[in-house]
């Protein structure tokens, strides 16, 4: 890493990092957004977390993540996983934002019902324009619960400290999910949108035979066209299809593929390779999968 790039392994670092006393866990900490401080000789350092973050702050804080920039209003919430990186970009000083961050170490969750979930909550990959969203009423929920955890947080660690903190994460985290829902189905009309696109580019991606020098079109190369996260776009189309953006990629495939078989006689490992796949036997096992048959019983069943 470069002379200006910090990993922070843990909470006790981040918080030396900030300038905030020692926390009170050593797997979690909530932070109060006043008691933030960037000061001049950390601008341009890029920092990497080694934990989960959940943050509702009220403006910038000069921090960005990814290429773009924490700029909140109230009830806006965003989520990052371990490894996400962080740029400095101005001068804050204490009392400047307002709001709360949250930070958990996967140690917390490590052997519990929510560490085994931890990766359903895609939104902890979503970018910050992706962000969440909240009506009053459902930020004041929110808030309750992030309460419940400060004021566990705050209490003296015994044999039930971590069950507690990680029984109230899965239900903030949950709240999360479903409100996240019903901002796709607020949001449906633009939603439809991208699903008509993605429909069109898939399309074209064939039309125009880029699979013959690209291969398969990957999901990240349509969430790149419809400008959003892999993620963000794979739950968008899934929300409003009922099956993921993969799937559409391969079923579009096979009919092209159930074509090919029996409009020509050519080898089934060149029909492979004229759709775009790599290895003839991929192709097979994806056409039994999704036909019950193999490429050479369709053909010779039709």
């Amino acid at each position: 890493m470069s002379e200006k790039s910090i990993k922070i392994e843990s909470i006790s670092e981040l918080h030396r990092l900030l300038g905030l006393p020692k926390p009170k866990h050593p797997l979690i900490s909530w932070i109060n957004a006043r008691e933030i401080q960037v000061t001049e000789d950390r601008l341009g350092y890029k920092l990497s977390y080694e934990f989960y973050m959940v943050s509702m702050k009220d403006k910038s804080c000069g921090i960005e993540y990814g290429r773009n920039s924490f700029d909140f209003v109230e009830g806006i919430m965003v989520f990052s996983a371990p490894g996400q990186i962080y740029s400095l970009t101005k001068v804050i000083e204490k009392g400047d934002v307002e709001g709360w961050m949250l930070y958990f170490h996967p140690d917390l969750i490590r052997d519990s019902h929510l560490g085994e979930r931890i990766d359903e909550y895609s939104f902890f990959n979503y970018e910050v324009f992706e962000a969440l969203h909240l009506s009053e009423e459902e930020e004041r929920l929110i808030n309750s619960c992030v309460g419940n955890i400060k004021n566990e947080y705050e209490q003296r660690i015994d044999n039930h400290s971590n069950r507690v903190l990680v029984s109230n994460l899965e239900l903030l985290l949950n709240y999360a999910l479903r409100y996240y829902e019903r901002q796709f189905n607020t949001r449906t009309h633009q939603s439809k949108g991208v699903v008509s696109q993605f429909e069109k580019k898939l399309k074209e991606y064939f039309k125009m035979e880029m699979h013959l020098q690209d291969g398969l079109p990957s999901v990240g190369y349509f969430s790149e066209k419809a400008h959003l996260s892999q993620h963000y776009f794979s739950d968008l189309i899934k929300k409003e299809t009922g099956r993921t953006p993969k799937d559409h990629i391969n079923d579009f495939v096979i009919e092209k593929a159930k074509s090919l078989l029996l409009r020509s006689e050519n080898p089934i490992s060149e029909i492979a390779y004229d759709l775009g796949f790599n290895y003839p036997h991929y192709f097979t096992r994806l056409f039994k999968s999704k036909t019950g048959y193999t490429p050479v019983e369709y053909r010779n069943l039709n």
